[in-house]
């Protein structure tokens, strides 16, 4: 897999949802098998975890009843989510831009889980831009992202209007992200992570680049306003916003998350809505 161009500087700028598709495809190809090593044993392979914290759908059940139902899992990554509601008894498709991404997945597929742990696969796997879905409208019950998509492209009205449309009537949609209020901290675990540096308000994106200005990541920043007109203007019903406490005798780090933070500041922010019909 060839790497993308190494960045020479990092800049705050508007970038286009093209351009940051690229970018993020190229990034997450290069860092897939890495990715992967570093965190797949806390994440689980067979695990749905909606954030660096570490809480679980087993913790929260925030998607409800999955049996027997249709679950799209976007910005799936190695497919973790999609291996869980598969497990559950669902019929679990898995989306990701990145190629490498889904391979990793493919290959722990075919990894016989230990005892005790549950089996189930995802039905499928489709390479695609999150926000530009190819699937029919009505298509599944649930869509959920844990960490995917929303934090990599700039177009969150354009994205959550295709998760609303795909919805069946009666239909959830879960996602997580890094928490917005994240934004004004420095990205690091330590004391220096607690000191606000940047404005909370400041809606331009992270951009690594080349000294050509070729984007090589980005990462798009909302704030909890923002995200909650976003949902409601999609046509989705606001159910709940979820900002998971850092579990009790959990002292990991992983990035910018440390309990240092996590027991001061939120870390992510997890968003719960669904599809109503008319007049419901």
């Amino acid at each position: 897999m060839t790497s993308p161009p190494s960045p020479d500087r990092v800049v705050r700028r508007s970038v286009s949802h093209e351009d940051s598709v690229r970018a993020v495809r190229s990034w997450w190809d290069a860092e897939a098998e890495e990715y992967y090593s570093e965190h797949g044993a806390f994440l689980g392979d067979r695990a749905l975890t909606w954030g660096p914290e570490g809480w679980t759908e087993d913790d929260l059940r925030l998607l409800g009843t999955v049996r027997g139902k249709d679950v799209l899992e976007v910005g799936a990554g190695a497919g973790q989510g999609a291996r869980w509601c598969a497990a559950q008894g669902a019929r679990a498709v898995a989306t990701d831009l990145s190629a490498g991404m889904l391979r990793v997945g493919r290959r722990l597929d075919d990894v016989t889980p230990a005892p005790g742990m549950p089996s189930g696969r995802p039905s499928g796997y489709v390479q695609c831009d999150g926000a530009r879905l190819p699937f029919a409208d009505a298509s599944f019950d649930v869509v959920l992202t844990a960490h995917g998509v929303l934090s990599f492209v700039p177009d969150l009205d354009g994205a959550l209007r295709d998760w609303m449309r795909v919805l069946r009537i009666g239909g959830r949609c879960v996602f997580s992200l890094s928490h917005p209020v994240r934004w004004a901290f420095p990205d690091v675990p330590g004391e220096e992570g607690l000191r606000v540096t940047h404005s909370y308000f400041d809606r331009r994106a992270y951009v690594e680049e080349t000294g050509s200005g070729l984007a090589t990541y980005t990462e798009h920043h909302r704030t909890v306003g923002d995200l909650v007109r976003a949902v409601v203007g999609s046509g989705l019903t606001l159910l709940d916003l979820v900002e998971p406490e850092w579990p009790t005798g959990r002292d990991h780090v992983w990035g910018g998350w440390s309990r240092l933070r996590g027991e001061r500041i939120p870390g992510t922010l997890i968003v719960v809505a669904e599809r109503r019909g008319l007049g419901a």
